[in-house]
């Protein structure tokens, strides 16, 4: 219809002027039949040259028209053919049907028909099987193309994207970069020195660092006797972690050699353009690294994304008593600003979570608030179930344990809850409890990990004591003195330094030892503990068939694992970790196992050579240097296994999984 008006333009006008004519003709023949005939005349005569301009103006027109379609014809073919877009058509069985010339261009093919998409690249699968239109990044032929996939026409597009990459690469490895050196120990070992030995001390740490930036081509400064600031690109960044930040070796072994244990730790603010972000995110890497014993390297973005490098030495004991009685008096002061105390540990409380918690628990009665301990009734082990036996014979004790539910119905604005033996979140008996409170602390012994906690009021991490149960040991010290620590309480916090250190054989410092003799002065009763810690026959067999799958991966790291179809409780999945380290020749020892909620388990043990707790972090686990675990999802053994060797590959070789 539009085309039909379009070729009558003129001529629909010429229509209505002849018609009018006509018209005014006849009425002109009835007054005056000359003048009638005169008008007449004229209006044929107009009509007529009319139709003739109106004959050539269409035939121009369509003259016109005909040489634009042509032409837009021909710009359309040229376009599709020669614009620097690549256009790839393909069949059911994702074979090429059709190219155009520039895609054979870019790919140095003659012709690209028959050939199959997935020999091109095997990124093409992904990109195929997502069912709305999204584009990705695909490699060819070294070069770098935004592609679009249209499902219903089967049809790709490619946009070459290599210049702009390359320029974002560029842009990216020259952002800034800033690192805060801090040497861990310092101000302890630099008490007992001289002047002139001191600094000797200053002159041998600022000459390594200062060579090592001269190295990479970074900035530092020495910004007062135990820090530096260092100021680096992108691109330096990742030669870093190539190396692994051998700074660090360099400084502990350089120190060593003169018989001083001394190490740094980095923290790297990374990500951002704003230098202020970056000094901030270096500040909290740093503190991040110093959470999990020093002698290591965090790297922070933006997003929260945190990478470790280092940490292969056992951090040195360096808490101190004004320490612990400053964490203490702080303690007791939340404590007696709420109206009660809830404590809990991580799901299935060992006796060091058990051993802290009664020991916390006990601190809030002797500030004459009360206290209770949560603790889930149905998922306690051998060890806290014979534990929980004889806190029942006390029932003044026993009535202080409760569940999640009944401590939820309880929770008030002002309850403190305080969380021992981990930092995680995810790990805490109840999740919704620690959402809902208001006040929070924490208290472990562990390496701090990505996963914390956040919005505490306070947190006391020592990751060089042996124990949580060790930490609240020193805490009660400084409590006040209104009731004394019941036999069975001070049983329980001994059982728990005990189990943590397999009997004071690791991990174990001064401290420990006088922790344990504060608890045995207060009546702590080894007997008991030794009979809580017994186990029965049908465990020590059930370890014994684990012991007996075990191969050396490489020298000194002995992998075993449980039967894929029988479920093992977690703590002996440990137990079998820590009996392998006992072997002849055994450095580090993993148990992989189905443990009883369906997850894969893995235990892993170390007597100091080799870092399980980042071995472990790559699985999305941690722990300590010496002592760590992790737990894989809906997996096979099998599977868990080959990760364990890949991750074991990229930490202790320093290789690259393929």
């Amino acid at each position: 219809m539009a085309e039909f008006f379009r070729k009558r333009q003129i001529r629909i006008p010429l229509f209505f002027l002849s018609f009018l004519g006509l018209i005014s003709a006849l009425l002109l023949l009835f007054w005056h039949i000359w003048i009638g005939v005169i008008v007449a005349l004229l209006f044929a005569i107009v009509l007529i040259i009319g139709w003739q301009m109106e004959k050539r103006i269409y035939e121009e027109t369509e003259k016109h028209i005909e040489t634009l379609s042509f032409r837009m014809k021909h710009v359309g073919e040229e376009a599709f053919l020669e614009l620097p877009i690549g256009i790839l058509i393909v069949d059911k069985q994702w074979k090429i049907d059709w190219a155009n010339p520039y895609m054979s261009r870019e790919l140095e093919c003659d012709s690209l028909i028959g050939e199959d998409l997935f020999k091109l690249s095997d990124e093409f699968h992904l990109l195929v099987k997502q069912e709305d239109n999204k584009d990705q990044i695909i490699s060819l032929s070294g070069k770098k193309f935004k592609v679009f996939y249209k499902h219903q026409e089967k049809l790709l597009y490619f946009f070459d994207i290599t210049e702009q990459t390359e320029i974002e690469t560029l842009y990216n490895s020259d952002r800034s970069v800033i690192g805060v050196l801090f040497i861990d120990n310092y101000d302890e070992l630099a008490q007992g020195m001289d002047d002139q030995t001191r600094s000797q001390l200053n002159s041998l740490v600022t000459s390594l660092v200062n060579n090592w930036g001269e190295g990479y081509g970074i900035y530092i400064k020495r910004i007062s006797s135990d820090r530096f600031i260092a100021v680096l690109n992108e691109s330096i960044l990742l030669e870093l972690e190539k190396t692994k930040f051998a700074i660090l070796d360099d400084i502990r072994e350089a120190t060593s050699k003169l018989n001083l244990a001394l190490t740094l730790s980095i923290g790297v603010g990374a990500g951002s353009s704003s230098l202020v972000e970056l000094g901030q995110l270096a500040q909290s890497s740093l503190d991040l690294a110093l959470g999990r014993g020093g002698d290591q390297v965090a790297i922070k973005q933006p997003s929260g994304k945190v990478k470790f490098f280092g940490g292969k030495t056992n951090p040195a004991e360096k808490r101190n008593r004004v320490r612990a009685r400053v964490i203490s008096h702080a303690l007791r002061d939340l404590i007696q600003d709420s109206d009660q105390v809830f404590v809990m540990g991580h799901k299935l409380p060992d006796m060091d979570a058990i051993g802290a918690s009664v020991g916390v628990r006990k601190m809030a009665e002797m500030n004459q608030i009360d206290g209770y301990v949560i603790i889930n009734f149905d998922e306690l082990d051998q060890s806290v179930t014979r534990l929980m036996e004889e806190v029942k014979s006390k029932p003044q004790l026993f009535e202080r344990f409760i569940s999640p539910e009944e401590a939820l119905s309880k929770l008030t604005d002002r309850t403190l809850l305080v969380v021992v033996d981990t930092h995680k979140p995810s790990m805490v008996i109840d999740e919704k409890l620690l959402n809902r409170a208001e006040k929070v602390v924490v208290i472990d012994h562990h390496r701090r990990g990505e996963e914390f906690i956040s919005n505490t009021m306070l947190v006391y991490m020592e990751p060089y004591a042996s124990s949580t149960a060790e930490l609240v040991t020193e805490l009660l010290e400084y409590q006040p003195k209104h009731d004394k620590i019941s036999m069975l309480e001070a049983t329980a916090m001994l059982a728990g330094i005990i189990v943590d250190t397999k009997s004071f054989s690791l991990r174990t410092g001064s401290r420990t030892f006088e922790a344990a003799s504060y608890l045995r002065t207060n009546g702590a009763d080894t007997v008991l503990v030794q009979r809580l810690l017994k186990e029965d026959i049908e465990t020590y067999i059930e370890r014994s068939k684990i012991v007996q799958t075990v191969e050396f991966f490489r020298e000194g790291i002995a992998i075993g694992h449980g039967e894929e179809t029988n479920p093992y409780s977690q703590v002996l999945i440990a137990q079998t970790a820590d009996i392998l380290l006992t072997m002849k020749g055994v450095s580090a020892s993993f148990v992989v196992a189905r443990k009883d909620n369906g997850d894969v388990g893995i235990s892993a043990r170390s007597l100091g050579d080799i870092n399980v707790q980042l071995i472990m972090e790559k699985l999305g686990g941690g722990g300590h240097l010496t002592n760590a675990a992790c737990q894989i999802k809906e997996g096979m053994i099998d599977s868990a296994i080959k990760q364990l060797k890949l991750a074991i590959i990229e930490i202790v070789e320093g290789g690259q999984p393929t």
